[in-house]
């Protein structure tokens, strides 16, 4: 030890180990809401068990998701609306790991900052848990990290990391054939993609974040880009247990045009026909503030589908009840083609 120096404490350095505590403490009523067949402890330790065959899985394939909100967290802070940015991150992965045919089963989150927030933290991880609660998924663990020094005051980063299964065989996609038909299904809004865009063309047109909407006055700016991204979990789900569900594609960063093609075999396109969805308001403002083409438009946002379901032709009639009936828009938007890439017909309205 140095003589005549005070002594320190790792408080004074910035990181008060007690809130943290105080955290996990108070977001363990949340977290006990998402549990689900599986889960075998709560909080607390150094890792967190999940019990496969409990869950109902014989001989499982386990499927892996990771992802953030992206720059949608500076509005989120900006505004100090935070109850919702939370689900952002769940969808953000869940929609994911469904795509592959995989059941999300668990969550962890990672929420860190310079100074932590009690009540700001709780009221985030307590939407995680709402997303997770929505998904069917367990929140489990996570990590809450206090960094001085790395974040301006105020602001905070998140991740996630979702575990899902299948029984070996049934992985996503599969069977995808010419003549399939695309079901779009409709989108809350922005989601959490493009919003270094978004921020850029809210800027241009000089407005505040608790401004009007121009694309929906009853709400403020800011409240009406945080709608949450949907969670598509569920109805996808019980589109893939009807059967004559070949693939899933999630439409986040690179839209429609790059997102599609993911899930399309070599020597397989898509022909989409934009005039068969209304163009949501907040998509048309943006492309009007922001003077955008529509092919810009198209590989930037999600533009009023935040997935597209490749159904077997003679199941598709079927599958889009399905969907309907578990509380999805859908709409019939194209079919798979010969050749590579998409082709657009009519016009976004």
């Amino acid at each position: 030890m140095t003589a005549g120096k005070d002594a320190m404490t790792y408080a004074q350095a910035g990181v008060d180990i007690d809130a943290g505590n105080a955290l996990v403490e108070r977001i363990k009523p949340a977290a006990k809401s998402t549990d689900r067949p599986g889960v075998m402890a709560g909080l607390g330790g150094f890792g967190a068990l999940f019990d496969l065959k409990a869950a109902g899985y014989h001989d499982p394939v386990l499927v892996a998701a990771t992802d953030g909100v992206g720059t949608k967290l500076r509005i989120a802070i900006d505004t100090g609306v935070l109850d919702s940015i939370g689900i952002d991150l769940v969808a953000m992965c869940v929609n994911d790991l469904v795509c592959q045919g995989a059941e999300p089963l668990f969550f962890l989150d990672y929420f860190a900052s310079g100074k932590l927030k009690t009540d700001a933290a709780a009221e985030i991880i307590e939407g995680i848990a709402e997303g997770c609660r929505g998904s069917g998924c367990a929140l489990i663990g996570g990590e809450t990290a206090e960094m001085p020094g790395m974040y301006a005051p105020g602001d905070f980063d998140l991740a996630g990391f979702a575990v899902g299964a299948m029984e070996r065989g049934q992985s996503l996609p599969s069977g995808v054939a010419e003549g399939d038909v695309l079901l779009g299904l409709g989108s809350n809004g922005v989601h959490s993609n493009g919003y270094s865009l978004v921020r850029a063309i809210v800027e241009r047109a000089e407005l505040a974040w608790d401004d009007p909407a121009p694309f929906d006055p009853a709400l403020r700016l800011g409240q009406a880009l945080l709608a949450p991204t949907r969670l598509y979990v569920q109805p996808a789900l019980a589109a893939i247990h009807c059967g004559g569900v070949h693939a899933l594609a999630h439409i986040t960063g690179g839209g429609l045009t790059e997102n599609l093609p993911r899930v399309l075999p070599d020597g397989l396109g898509a022909e989409i026909d934009l005039s068969a969805w209304p163009l949501p308001p907040v998509f048309a403002w943006l492309a009007a503030e922001g003077r955008m083409e529509t092919a810009e438009i198209l590989k930037t946002f999600n533009a009023g589908i935040g997935m597209v379901v490749v159904a077997a032709a003679d199941q598709a009639d079927n599958l889009a009840d399905v969907l309907g009936q578990a509380g999805e828009t859908v709409y019939r938007i194209g079919t798979v083609t010969p050749g590579a890439g998409i082709a657009y017909t009519g016009s976004l309205a």
